[in-house]
């Protein structure tokens, strides 16, 4: 009798989380001996991401109808360390994920790149309105700012811009392999949200130094206006009662 092929086995066993974990520690140590550098994702404790930049990026992934039946075993992967390699590109991710096999998933997903009318508008935006870098990093900025990342046109892409290929022999549109994945960019947003810029094709670099100019433009335009931090002589005497 002719052996079933993967995607006719409807009911082929499912990797226990011991498994997985298993296998990506011995892939771990033999990709060490051979002095090879891995940049796998870590997740501690039960939240993929904990930031804002990983929190969007994961609810925004999980607004894919067409990816729903698929995410809960990429989430359940990532949880248990089996993407051991992610790096993130300007407009692609490459990845390694441990799966049932001993030797890991080689997972590419590309992102449409956005058109320059796109990235100068949001450059701009986020250099007029975020009032210093570490807000921006840490997502504490306007609520109609997050709004111009997430809606039709922002950063985060759509379904229709992202392709993806893995070399497992699943022929679903997703499978849990490149799932794995894509949560493992909201965990490593976490660690770098300036990842997401390269991401979509806008310049760190360039980003940044839009928002410190922007800063500095706005600190020079008040510079001659008097602080209310500042106390005057009367503020002086009412406080200390000092003539």
């Amino acid at each position: 009798m002719a052996k079933k092929r993967y995607w006719e086995e409807m009911n082929y066993p499912q990797p226990t989380d011991e498994e997985l974990i298993s296998k990506a520690k011995a892939t771990a140590r033999s990709a060490a001996k051979k002095g090879k550098e891995l940049h796998p994702i870590v997740i501690t404790g039960r939240q993929i991401a904990k930031n804002w930049w990983g929190k969007a990026w994961c609810s925004n992934l999980e607004k894919y109808a067409d990816y729903d039946n698929r995410l809960p075993r990429g989430k359940r992967y990532v949880k248990t360390g089996s993407v051991i390699d992610l790096e993130i590109k300007q407009g692609k991710i490459l990845a390694r994920v441990q799966g049932t096999r001993k030797t890991p998933y080689k997972v590419e997903i590309r992102i449409s790149p956005m058109s320059e009318e796109q990235i100068e508008s949001i450059t701009d935006k986020c250099g007029t309105r975020v009032d210093n870098l570490n807000r921006l990093l840490i997502g504490d900025f306007p609520d109609e700012l997050k709004e111009v990342f997430i809606d039709e046109g922002g950063l985060f892409p759509k379904p229709r811009e992202i392709s993806f290929n893995c070399s497992c022999p699943d022929w679903a549109v997703m499978c849990k392999h490149v799932a794995a994945v894509l949560y493992g960019v909201g965990a490593r947003l976490d660690e770098d949200p300036l990842l997401f810029f390269s991401l979509r094709g806008i310049d760190t670099n360039r980003f940044v130094d839009v928002v410190i100019a922007n800063r500095t433009e706005m600190m020079l335009a008040n510079i001659n206006k008097p602080s209310r931090r500042i106390l005057t002589d009367a503020d002086l005497t009412d406080i200390f009662g000092v003539l």
